[in-house]
């Protein structure tokens, strides 16, 4: 607080006039009378309040005293020190990924970013915001809007979306709206480096409003599951990101939420945990839940289906025997069929090398090398995705000694140097860039859990739909017709046509879709990037033409001075008059 007009200090020598008048005024001395008897009842009152008495006595010169003093106040004109946004517009990029529901207190980070957001609303002061989301494809909220209730409405109809952040990209799209206006972009998230913001223009300043500080976690990172012929086998993976050590209770879940298996788990500080469950009762989806005491509660869940019936696997008679043996070794339903039988297989995993076999057959294909390409040399370490297919399996000790050339439409999640090495098809196929034999695979631990998650994936393709991440699109193999999608409790989701692309729902859980003959279920699964937590930073980096502090003005409120002043005039005026004018 401050005055602007301090040279009208002088006024107050204005109330001390009127003091000074009060104590040299004419006072009337005690008179002796008679007779008080009838004064005995009036003495009584006076003694019983002598404040009050006071009061009703020197009411005049309190209320012209009160009203003098606020009319100097005014007279110098006392202002407010309140600081605006700095910059010509500014932009907010929100994260709207699962790690926002983090709970600070009694607020998860989204609430309290959404409070701040809210507060910053009010000091915008007719500049232009942007609101920009993140996630797969990042979403413009508001677009240069200068309305106050407009940005109120906005940011409270933010939601958490469960998605990846994705923040590149939606820092990318940001930058289109910049040019050559100063702005200032306020990042709302848990975490970020500050080596990830750029920092080319000197009209840019990054204000970051990070999550708090000493947050504890426990998250299940892998959940895997897989049935066989009496029974069903699950791997879980436990971390545990404190610097204490922590005490969990694991559960697995039927799908009727019955407890099949209950554990009590004791995490070091930053221990990593593997736990195997074997014998449990087949189920069609099992879960995974964990009870602990931390901040996140996002991550102590996790799904997965298993398959009523295992499909066959049929491996081409031409494949390595490797490759044979590592399945047989995983499941005893495996056949062994000639090359020119394997396109007339229906409900059956095949496992071949034959290219021309893509696309002709109903059944799901894994391509081990290539028959109509020759192989080429490479000198290279292998680098792999954060595919779920590697959940268990690392190949960074693999040598290749040659690789097939990749197929163009196909996703790459698995490459050597800068080549694809594995690869998947939009209906799911999957395709390894290389024979078995010219590579020391099968010395490495990682090629029977590799198996097994293969194994795992494709039979779960052939009955379900597979694991989603929140609001992913892919290609489904979906018979034309309308698909209804809903949640495991029943209630209508959304709605697709056959042949399109499909989206995921938001929220995590088990959901089926279903069409007039057939239905098929699905999981929608966090991302592992959004199964940990990082330590909340917030910092400011760039400075703009202001010199990269937020402005401050100057708000009188000699308005609200101005209405007390009148209200005490009136009241000093119905004071005189009812004593008298003359008196």
């Amino acid at each position: 607080m401050g005055f602007s007009n301090l040279i009208y200090l002088w006024t107050a020598i204005l109330p001390l006039i009127v003091l000074i008048y009060y104590f040299f005024r004419k006072k009337y001395k005690d008179q002796p009378v008679s007779s008080t008897i009838f004064w005995d009842e009036v003495m009584q009152e006076t003694k019983a309040s002598p404040y009050l008495k006071h009061l009703q006595r020197n009411a005049l010169l309190y209320l012209q005293l009160l009203a003098l003093l606020l009319f100097v106040l005014a007279l110098m004109n006392p202002f407010l020190k309140t600081s605006e946004i700095a910059g010509e517009q500014s932009i907010w990029i929100v994260d709207t990924s699962a790690t926002m529901l983090v709970e600070e207190g009694e607020l998860t980070t989204f609430e309290r970013h959404k409070e701040e957001m809210i507060s910053l609303a009010n000091e915008l002061s007719g500049r232009p915001v942007t609101i920009i989301t993140t996630g797969e494809e990042p979403k413009v909220i508001v677009r240069q809007e200068t309305e106050p209730s407009a940005i109120h409405k906005a940011i409270n109809n933010l939601e958490v979306t469960y998605e990846k952040e994705q923040l590149t990209k939606a820092i990318d799209m940001a930058q289109a709206f910049i040019g050559d206006t100063s702005t200032s972009i306020y990042l709302f998230t848990d975490a970020v480096e500050r080596g990830e913001l750029p920092i080319e223009s000197e009209n840019i300043q990054w204000i970051v409003h990070g999550a708090s500080e000493d947050l504890k976690n426990v998250a299940i990172t892998r959940f895997a599951a897989t049935a066989t012929e009496e029974n069903a086998l699950a791997l879980v993976q436990l971390k545990n990101e404190t610097e204490e050590e922590q005490v969990t209770e694991l559960n697995l879940l039927d799908e009727k939420g019955n407890v099949l298996v209950t554990e009590q788990l004791t995490l070091k500080a930053e221990e990593e945990l593997t736990k195997t469950f074997d014998t449990l009762p087949l189920t069609s989806v099992l879960t995974v839940k964990i009870e602990v005491d931390d901040h996140y509660e996002a991550d102590n869940t996790m799904m997965t289906l298993l398959g009523s019936d295992m499909s066959q696997i049929v491996i081409d008679q031409q494949m390595h025997q490797l490759v044979q043996k590592g399945f047989q070794a995983l499941n005893t339903d495996v056949k062994i069929a000639p090359s020119d039988q394997l396109e007339a297989m229906k409900d059956v995993v095949v496992v071949t090398n034959q290219t021309e076999l893509l696309g002709k057959t109903d059944s799901p294909l894994v391509l081990i090398g290539r028959n109509d390409e020759v192989a080429e040399e490479v000198n290279s370490l292998v680098d792999v995705s954060n595919d779920a297919l590697f959940a268990f399996s690392s190949l960074e000790d693999v040598y290749v000694n040659s690789i097939y050339p990749a197929f163009d439409q196909f996703e790459t999640i698995a490459t050597i140097g800068e080549k694809p090495f594995i690869q998947r098809s939009a209906r799911g196929d999957i395709v390894i860039l290389a024979d078995i034999q010219s590579t020391d695979w099968p010395l490495h631990p990682s090629f029977p859990l590799f198996l097994w998650g293969l194994q795992n994936e494709m039979v779960e393709g052939a009955q379900n739909l597979g694991t989603f991440s929140p609001n992913e699109s892919r290609a489904v193999p979906l018979a034309a017709g309308e698909w209804s999608i809903y949640s495991g409790e029943d209630e209508y989701v959304s709605s697709i046509e056959g042949g399109s692309e499909f989206q995921a729902p938001i929220k995590p859980g088990v959901y089926s879709i279903r069409s007039n003959e057939e239905e098929k279920r699905f999981i929608v699964q966090l991302s592992p990037e959004e199964r940990t937590i990082q330590e909340g930073t917030s910092f400011e980096l760039g400075t703009i033409q202001n010199g990269g502090k937020e402005e401050e003005t100057k708000q009188s409120f000699i308005q609200w001075l101005l209405i007390p002043i009148l209200f005490l005039l009136v009241i000093e005026w119905e004071v005189q008059r009812r004593r008298g004018f003359a008196n």
